[in-house]
Protein backbone atom coordinates (compact mmCIF):
# COMPACT_ATOMS: atom_id res chain seq x y z
CA UNK A 1 0.00 0.00 0.00
CA UNK A 2 0.81 3.37 -0.84
CA UNK A 3 1.42 3.57 3.31
CA UNK A 4 3.48 0.35 4.50
CA UNK A 5 3.06 0.14 8.03
CA UNK A 6 -0.33 0.19 9.17
CA UNK A 7 -2.01 -0.10 12.74
CA UNK A 8 -4.83 0.48 14.35
CA UNK A 9 -4.90 4.13 16.16
CA UNK A 10 -3.96 3.42 20.21
CA UNK A 11 -5.69 7.01 20.56
CA UNK A 12 -9.37 7.21 21.23
CA UNK A 13 -10.69 8.94 18.30
CA UNK A 14 -11.98 11.84 20.66
CA UNK A 15 -8.69 12.41 21.26
CA UNK A 16 -8.00 13.21 17.53
CA UNK A 17 -9.32 16.99 17.84
CA UNK A 18 -6.66 18.24 20.01
CA UNK A 19 -3.73 17.08 17.67
CA UNK A 20 -5.72 18.15 14.20
CA UNK A 21 -3.60 21.09 13.46
CA UNK A 22 -0.06 20.61 13.66
CA UNK A 23 1.85 23.67 13.33
CA UNK A 24 5.37 23.61 11.53
CA UNK A 25 8.09 21.72 13.86
CA UNK A 26 5.72 21.09 16.59
CA UNK A 27 5.65 17.44 18.63
CA UNK A 28 2.88 14.55 18.15
CA UNK A 29 1.41 15.78 21.36
CA UNK A 30 -1.29 13.28 22.81
CA UNK A 31 -1.02 10.61 21.01
CA UNK A 32 -0.53 7.26 22.78
CA UNK A 33 1.99 4.58 21.67
CA UNK A 34 2.15 1.21 22.08
CA UNK A 35 5.31 1.63 24.17
CA UNK A 36 2.82 2.07 26.90
CA UNK A 37 3.06 0.18 30.14
CA UNK A 38 -0.54 0.07 30.79
CA UNK A 39 -3.42 -1.83 29.84
CA UNK A 40 -3.82 -0.59 25.82
CA UNK A 41 -7.42 0.60 24.88
CA UNK A 42 -10.09 -2.14 24.06
CA UNK A 43 -9.83 -2.17 20.56
CA UNK A 44 -13.58 -3.16 20.71
CA UNK A 45 -14.68 0.47 22.27
CA UNK A 46 -11.90 2.05 20.08
CA UNK A 47 -14.09 0.98 17.00
CA UNK A 48 -17.39 2.33 18.50
CA UNK A 49 -15.73 5.07 19.12
CA UNK A 50 -14.39 5.67 15.72
CA UNK A 51 -17.58 4.76 14.38
CA UNK A 52 -19.36 7.38 16.42
CA UNK A 53 -16.60 9.93 15.24
CA UNK A 54 -17.28 9.72 11.74
CA UNK A 55 -20.58 9.40 12.02
CA UNK A 56 -20.25 6.08 10.17
CA UNK A 57 -23.54 5.12 8.17
CA UNK A 58 -23.97 2.02 5.64
CA UNK A 59 -25.68 3.79 2.80
CA UNK A 60 -28.03 2.44 -0.10
CA UNK A 61 -24.71 0.81 -2.36
CA UNK A 62 -23.25 -0.97 1.19
CA UNK A 63 -20.98 1.63 1.22
CA UNK A 64 -19.29 3.05 4.48
CA UNK A 65 -20.08 6.94 4.39
CA UNK A 66 -18.98 9.64 7.08
CA UNK A 67 -21.36 12.20 7.99
CA UNK A 68 -20.92 15.69 6.94
CA UNK A 69 -22.42 16.49 10.52
CA UNK A 70 -19.65 13.96 12.81
CA UNK A 71 -16.92 15.40 14.87
CA UNK A 72 -14.84 14.17 12.09
CA UNK A 73 -16.44 16.96 9.72
CA UNK A 74 -16.69 19.70 12.09
CA UNK A 75 -13.04 19.04 13.23
CA UNK A 76 -12.10 19.24 9.27
CA UNK A 77 -13.98 22.21 8.76
CA UNK A 78 -12.46 23.81 11.63
CA UNK A 79 -8.68 23.26 9.67
CA UNK A 80 -10.23 24.06 6.54
CA UNK A 81 -10.88 27.58 7.55
CA UNK A 82 -7.77 28.16 9.09
CA UNK A 83 -6.04 26.91 6.43
CA UNK A 84 -7.25 29.35 3.81
CA UNK A 85 -6.98 32.17 6.04
CA UNK A 86 -3.66 31.25 6.17
CA UNK A 87 -3.15 30.54 2.09
CA UNK A 88 -4.98 33.75 1.69
CA UNK A 89 -2.14 35.67 3.55
CA UNK A 90 0.91 33.35 2.81
CA UNK A 91 -0.06 33.60 -1.19
CA UNK A 92 -0.35 37.79 -0.92
CA UNK A 93 2.80 37.62 0.68
CA UNK A 94 4.85 35.11 -1.60
CA UNK A 95 3.48 36.82 -5.04
CA UNK A 96 4.17 40.57 -3.97
CA UNK A 97 8.22 39.01 -2.77
CA UNK A 98 8.47 37.68 -6.66
CA UNK A 99 8.41 33.91 -5.02
CA UNK A 100 5.85 31.50 -6.06
CA UNK A 101 3.73 29.85 -3.64
CA UNK A 102 3.12 26.58 -3.71
CA UNK A 103 1.06 23.85 -1.62
CA UNK A 104 1.43 20.41 -0.79
CA UNK A 105 -1.22 17.23 -0.50
CA UNK A 106 -0.79 13.61 0.96
CA UNK A 107 -4.11 11.71 -1.00
CA UNK A 108 -5.10 8.84 0.85
CA UNK A 109 -7.65 10.09 3.45
CA UNK A 110 -5.74 13.79 2.59
CA UNK A 111 -8.02 13.99 -0.31
CA UNK A 112 -9.32 10.72 -0.61
CA UNK A 113 -11.13 9.13 1.93
CA UNK A 114 -10.49 5.35 2.56
CA UNK A 115 -13.06 4.54 5.48
CA UNK A 116 -15.09 2.08 3.21
CA UNK A 117 -12.09 -0.40 3.01
CA UNK A 118 -11.09 -0.03 6.66
CA UNK A 119 -14.79 -0.75 8.25
CA UNK A 120 -14.29 -3.91 5.65
CA UNK A 121 -11.15 -5.17 6.30
CA UNK A 122 -11.06 -4.98 9.74
CA UNK A 123 -8.34 -2.32 9.84
CA UNK A 124 -6.61 -4.54 8.52
CA UNK A 125 -3.88 -4.11 5.55
CA UNK A 126 -3.67 -6.41 2.68
CA UNK A 127 -2.11 -5.31 -0.32
CA UNK A 128 -3.81 -6.60 -2.96
CA UNK A 129 -7.32 -5.80 -1.46
CA UNK A 130 -5.93 -2.19 -1.06
CA UNK A 131 -5.08 -2.51 -4.73
CA UNK A 132 -8.67 -3.34 -5.67
CA UNK A 133 -10.14 -0.58 -4.01
CA UNK A 134 -7.96 2.05 -5.36
CA UNK A 135 -8.41 0.89 -9.04
CA UNK A 136 -12.19 0.93 -8.50
CA UNK A 137 -11.41 5.22 -8.05
CA UNK A 138 -15.12 5.23 -6.73
CA UNK A 139 -13.57 7.23 -2.64
CA UNK A 140 -15.74 9.99 -1.60
CA UNK A 141 -13.44 13.03 -0.88
CA UNK A 142 -12.64 13.73 2.27
CA UNK A 143 -14.72 16.86 3.50
CA UNK A 144 -13.81 20.46 1.99
CA UNK A 145 -10.38 18.92 0.73
CA UNK A 146 -11.47 18.96 -2.92
CA UNK A 147 -12.58 22.60 -2.28
CA UNK A 148 -9.10 23.64 -0.77
CA UNK A 149 -7.35 22.13 -4.27
CA UNK A 150 -9.27 24.45 -6.02
CA UNK A 151 -9.49 27.35 -3.25
CA UNK A 152 -4.99 27.63 -3.53
CA UNK A 153 -5.59 27.68 -7.24
CA UNK A 154 -7.84 30.24 -7.20
CA UNK A 155 -5.10 31.85 -5.42
CA UNK A 156 -2.15 32.04 -7.25
CA UNK A 157 -1.01 29.06 -5.68
CA UNK A 158 0.64 25.71 -7.51
CA UNK A 159 -0.59 22.72 -6.14
CA UNK A 160 1.29 19.75 -5.70
CA UNK A 161 0.47 16.60 -4.62
CA UNK A 162 3.19 13.83 -2.68
CA UNK A 163 1.25 10.55 -2.00
CA UNK A 164 2.47 7.06 -1.23
CA UNK A 165 0.62 5.64 -3.92
CA UNK A 166 2.70 3.80 -6.86
CA UNK A 167 3.07 4.70 -10.11
CA UNK A 168 0.69 1.87 -11.46
CA UNK A 169 -1.98 3.81 -9.25
CA UNK A 170 -1.58 6.91 -11.21
CA UNK A 171 -4.56 6.17 -13.61
CA UNK A 172 -7.10 5.15 -11.09
CA UNK A 173 -5.64 8.49 -8.49
CA UNK A 174 -6.22 10.83 -10.80
CA UNK A 175 -9.54 9.49 -12.29
CA UNK A 176 -11.01 9.47 -8.65
CA UNK A 177 -9.56 13.19 -7.66
CA UNK A 178 -11.51 14.04 -10.85
CA UNK A 179 -14.64 12.71 -9.71
CA UNK A 180 -14.34 14.48 -6.46
CA UNK A 181 -13.53 17.52 -7.86
CA UNK A 182 -9.73 17.62 -7.08
CA UNK A 183 -8.84 18.40 -10.76
CA UNK A 184 -6.14 20.81 -10.78
CA UNK A 185 -2.60 20.12 -12.11
CA UNK A 186 -3.00 16.14 -11.77
CA UNK A 187 0.03 16.03 -14.65
CA UNK A 188 2.81 13.72 -13.83
CA UNK A 189 4.98 17.06 -13.12
CA UNK A 190 2.67 17.93 -10.13
CA UNK A 191 1.58 14.31 -8.65
CA UNK A 192 4.46 12.52 -7.42
CA UNK A 193 4.17 8.75 -6.98
CA UNK A 194 6.14 6.22 -5.96
CA UNK A 195 8.17 4.67 -8.52
CA UNK A 196 10.28 2.19 -6.85
CA UNK A 197 11.20 0.39 -10.44
CA UNK A 198 12.71 3.56 -11.54
CA UNK A 199 12.89 5.99 -8.29
CA UNK A 200 14.16 9.91 -9.18
CA UNK A 201 17.43 11.04 -9.24
CA UNK A 202 16.61 13.74 -5.90
CA UNK A 203 15.60 10.27 -3.76
CA UNK A 204 19.34 8.59 -4.34
CA UNK A 205 20.17 8.86 -0.65
CA UNK A 206 17.69 6.16 -0.01
CA UNK A 207 16.73 4.81 -3.41
CA UNK A 208 18.07 3.37 -6.22
CA UNK A 209 16.78 0.75 -9.18
CA UNK A 210 15.08 -1.91 -7.51
CA UNK A 211 16.65 -1.07 -4.12
CA UNK A 212 13.93 1.12 -2.19
CA UNK A 213 15.06 2.28 1.12
CA UNK A 214 13.26 5.10 1.79
CA UNK A 215 11.43 5.47 4.61
CA UNK A 216 7.98 7.52 4.38
CA UNK A 217 9.76 10.81 5.93
CA UNK A 218 12.75 10.62 3.61
CA UNK A 219 10.52 10.10 0.20
CA UNK A 220 8.33 12.68 0.97
CA UNK A 221 10.56 15.40 2.60
CA UNK A 222 13.06 14.41 -0.49
CA UNK A 223 9.76 15.18 -2.83
CA UNK A 224 9.19 18.76 -1.50
CA UNK A 225 12.94 19.38 -1.51
CA UNK A 226 13.08 18.66 -4.67
CA UNK A 227 9.75 20.74 -5.37
CA UNK A 228 11.74 23.91 -3.19
CA UNK A 229 15.41 23.55 -4.71
CA UNK A 230 14.90 21.82 -7.88
CA UNK A 231 11.62 23.35 -9.10
CA UNK A 232 11.68 26.68 -7.63
CA UNK A 233 8.58 26.99 -5.56
CA UNK A 234 8.24 28.10 -1.91
CA UNK A 235 5.91 25.30 -0.25
CA UNK A 236 3.90 27.61 2.12
CA UNK A 237 1.57 24.59 3.89
CA UNK A 238 1.82 20.74 3.56
CA UNK A 239 -1.23 18.70 3.83
CA UNK A 240 -1.57 15.19 5.74
CA UNK A 241 -3.31 12.62 7.78
CA UNK A 242 -0.23 11.02 8.63
CA UNK A 243 3.06 13.05 10.90
CA UNK A 244 5.07 11.28 8.75
CA UNK A 245 3.49 13.08 5.58
CA UNK A 246 4.58 16.06 7.33
CA UNK A 247 7.91 15.71 8.92
CA UNK A 248 11.25 16.83 7.36
CA UNK A 249 11.03 20.16 6.84
CA UNK A 250 10.27 22.10 3.48
CA UNK A 251 6.89 23.46 4.55
CA UNK A 252 6.58 26.98 6.18
CA UNK A 253 3.39 25.59 7.40
CA UNK A 254 1.84 21.98 8.23
CA UNK A 255 -1.82 21.05 8.75
CA UNK A 256 -2.31 16.87 10.33
CA UNK A 257 -6.24 16.23 9.26
CA UNK A 258 -7.91 13.56 11.41
CA UNK A 259 -7.44 9.69 11.35
CA UNK A 260 -7.66 7.16 13.88
CA UNK A 261 -7.86 4.51 11.79
CA UNK A 262 -4.44 3.70 10.84
CA UNK A 263 -0.81 5.08 12.12
CA UNK A 264 2.28 4.90 9.40
CA UNK A 265 5.72 5.78 10.93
Amino acid sequence: MHKPLRFAAAAAACAVAGAALYGAGAATADQSTANSTHEPYNIGVLVKDIDTYYGTTLDANGVYQASPTSPYAEDLAEIDAAARKYIDEAARKALKKGEKPAVVFDIDDTLLLSLDYEKKTNYTYNGTTWSDYVNKADRPAVFGSPELVRYAESHGVEVFYNSGLSEAQRAAAVENLKKVGADVNLDAGHMFLKDKANPPAYLADCAKPGAWNCTTVQYKAGTRAHIEDDLGYEIIANFGDQYSDLEGGHADRTYKLPNPTYYVG
